[in-house]
């Protein structure tokens, strides 16, 4: 099994930020910028992988903000038999907790959206894990591009809400916080392994 790994945004390059609207000010309390979370859990979980001798690819490696249809074509020159890709965010609206998103319709990402929003609620049984079962599954179904477009498997988790001073102070921006959202995706990802992808 191949993992590929997306962090979305742009990082952070001598300072300045790569994606406008992609962050929260929180003045005394400092500022969350996306990119540079989702690198740090990218980061995380590629450390993780690595000790566990499970295969991975950062598709999108550099700081700047790679367009999604590179990211896109990265991804699609892997076997789509063989690998699934996960894309890594934080959200944004107001709320709180955790949501997995796959596109419309049975897929064969769903399975792996449902692996991932148990290691969350197994990491996190105080936090609210957002589903939607209308199809009944946990994961909530949108078209974005990159899962979309590419040819394997394909999830995007949306890792608390960057303005919700809660999510903010208790997860996002702690060394704690921040190790328990790489330890539950890597725990998802050794079950994907185990139960979905048997070589």
């Amino acid at each position: 099994m191949l993992v590929l790994l997306d962090n979305g945004h742009g990082g952070l390059i001598n300072g300045v930020y790569q994606t406008a609207g992609k962050q929260k000010d929180w003045c005394e309390n400092g500022v969350f910028y996306e990119g540079e979370f989702n690198r740090a859990i990218v980061n995380g979980i590629i450390e993780q992988l690595t000790r566990l001798t499970i295969s991975y690819v950062n598709i999108a490696p550099e700081y700047r903000d790679v367009t999604l249809r590179t990211r896109v074509n990265r991804a699609n020159v892997y076997n789509s038999n063989n690998a699934f890709l996960l894309s890594i965010h934080s959200n944004a609206g107001g709320g709180s907790g955790f949501e997995v998103f796959t596109t419309p319709g049975e897929t064969r990402s769903d399975p792996i959206a449902t692996i991932f929003g148990h290691a969350f609620k197994s990491e996190f049984p105080e936090q609210t894990l957002r589903e939607d079962y209308t199809d009944g599954d946990l994961d909530k179904e949108r078209r974005f591009y990159i899962l979309r477009k590419t040819n394997m498997p394909a999830i995007l988790t949306e890792n608390f809400f960057m303005d919700n001073i809660k999510d903010f102070q208790s997860f996002l921006d702690t060394r704690e916080g921040r190790q328990r959202i790489v330890n539950f995706h890597v725990n998802a990802i050794v079950t994907v392994k185990n139960n979905l992808y048997k070589t």
